[in-house]
């Protein structure tokens, strides 16, 4: 639990929301929580206090919110929300987009994916969305296709053509940068690679284009869109301040949706 400080902001945020008023958003490490941090310094400001829940992996936060543990989630991208709702048959919508963290791939062996060698080992997210963003991002790099159709879920049994003969280690999103020691490459999404003192910038030797469909988004209870701490959220959240704090601290590894 964060111990939240009261800063005033200068933006003008909702008056329905200037009662006090008290809500708990789970985030994912790295990015996501330090964000929301920012957000809840603003919100507070117009008597929205946050409680900033974290989590180390994808897999809770959406059934915490399910389950009333969370007013809001501040970690995942749409395919993945349209994956879970899909495969778990969640109640839950978005509200708000917020931010774009361009997948990396990441090497301790090679500097140049040119040097890959042979029957290599990647390692990828185990769970279906962002395992299949991995591997589309692998297929835009050139070093797998895929079967035509497989959309943005396709997983190793979809890759068609591997003329490097490239073995996939499927592992849990958070465990990838470990993975770097056993692994020829990993990739992993840029919360997890700035969680673990990795530079989207510096480090990869391969980025996802900014052309993305994975814009990451707030997500509700279906039926809380139009509680007045939404509005009060969101605005913070799409702040200049809140801007100016990404641009700042992340140095384009990060892209803001507004």
């Amino acid at each position: 639990m964060l111990r939240l400080i009261p800063l005033v902001s200068a933006l003008a945020l909702s008056a329905a929301a200037a009662m006090a008023d008290d809500i708990r958003v789970g985030v994912s490490p790295g990015e996501h929580a330090e964000i929301m941090e920012e957000v809840a310094k603003v919100a507070a400001g117009a008597g929205l206090n946050i409680d900033v829940v974290e989590f180390s992996d994808y897999v809770v936060p959406n059934q915490a919110l399910a389950d009333g543990d969370l007013d809001a989630n501040s970690f995942q991208h749409r395919p993945y929300l349209e994956n879970q709702i899909k495969d778990r048959g969640f109640d839950l919508v978005e509200i708000a987009t917020t931010i774009t963290t361009p997948m990396g791939v990441y090497s301790d062996k090679i500097e140049d994916l040119a040097a890959l060698p042979e029957k290599a080992k990647v390692a990828i997210p185990n769970d279906p969305t962002n395992g299949g963003r991995a591997l589309l991002l692998l297929q835009d790099l050139g070093l797998i296709t895929l079967a035509e159709g497989t959309g943005l879920v396709p997983s190793p049994l979809d890759v068609q053509d591997n003329p490097k003969g490239l073995k996939f280690l499927e592992l849990d999103a958070a465990q990838l940068p470990r993975a770097l020691a056993d692994a020829d490459i990993a990739v992993i999404n840029t919360n997890y690679a700035i969680a673990a003192g990795l530079s989207p910038k510096d480090d990869s030797i391969a980025m996802e284009k900014a052309e993305s469909p994975y814009v990451n988004i707030i997500v509700a209870r279906n039926g809380d869109q139009d509680q007045p701490w939404v509005k009060t959220l969101v605005e913070a959240y799409h702040s200049p301040e809140v801007k100016a704090f990404i641009d700042e601290k992340y140095h384009g590894a990060v892209l803001t949706s507004w």
